[in-house]
C-alpha cells in the first residue's frame, strides 16, 4: 500500500514539474514574441523617419542635422544589447521627431503638402501600434515574472535558469513630448 501512495506522490510530483515547465517556456515564448512584434513595428517607424526628414528637408534646411541624428540613433538602437539601451534609442528618436514636427508647424506650405500629411498619418499609425505593442509585451513580462517569483514555480525557475525579463519603459522625456495638432 505504502508503494502505491509513494508511487502516486511521484508520479503527481512529476506532473507538477512537466506542467510548470511548459507553462514558463510558453510565457517566455511570449515575452520573446511580443517583444520581436515590437522591434517590428520600430522597424516601421524607422523606415519612414528618412522619407518624413526628408519631406521637411524640401521646406527648411535645419533638417539635414535632425536626420543625421535620426541615422545615429537607429545605429544605437541597432546595436543596442539590451531592452533598456533599446528603449533609451526609443525615446531619442521620439524626441528627435517632436523636434521635427515643431519645426514642420512653422511652415504653412508644408502641413499643407500632401505627402507631408500622408507621412504624418502613417507616423501616428505606427506610433500608436508601438504604445500598442510595447503595452503587451509589458503584459506578457508582467505574467512571466509572476509565475517565475511565485511559490512554488520559482523553485523551478531557479532551476531550470528562467530569469526576469526586462519591461520596455519610455523615458521621461517621451513622457513629456506633447501632442501637435495640424
Amino acid at each position: 500500500m505504502g508503494i502505491y501512495i509513494g508511487a502516486a506522490v511521484a508520479a503527481i510530483l512529476l506532473l507538477w514539474i512537466v506542467f510548470t515547465y511548459n507553462r514558463l517556456i510558453m510565457l517566455r515564448n511570449r515575452v520573446r514574441n511580443n517583444w520581436s512584434q515590437v522591434e517590428i513595428v520600430l522597424k516601421n517607424r524607422f523606415d519612414l523617419i528618412p522619407n518624413l526628414v526628408d519631406t521637411v528637408s524640401g521646406y527648411t534646411t535645419y533638417e539635414r542635422e535632425t536626420l543625421t541624428r535620426m541615422t545615429e540613433m537607429r545605429t544605437k538602437y541597432s546595436s543596442a544589447q539590451s531592452i533598456n539601451e533599446k528603449a533609451q534609442a526609443n525615446g531619442e528618436v521620439s524626441g528627435l521627431l517632436n523636434r521635427l514636427m515643431v519645426v514642420a508647424e512653422n511652415y504653412p506650405d508644408l502641413k499643407a503638402s500632401e505627402n507631408f500629411l500622408y507621412l504624418k498619418e502613417q507616423l501616428t499609425e505606427i506610433e500608436d501600434k508601438i504604445r500598442f505593442a510595447r503595452q503587451f509585451y509589458n503584459d506578457t513580462v508582467e505574467a512571466f515574472n509572476t509565475a517565475i517569483m511565485s511559490f512554488p514555480s520559482n523553485l523551478l525557475a531557479g532551476m531550470f535558469g528562467f530569469r526576469e525579463q526586462t519591461f520596455f519603459h519610455i523615458d521621461e522625456a517621451e513622457k513629456a513630448i506633447p501632442r501637435i495638432k495640424f
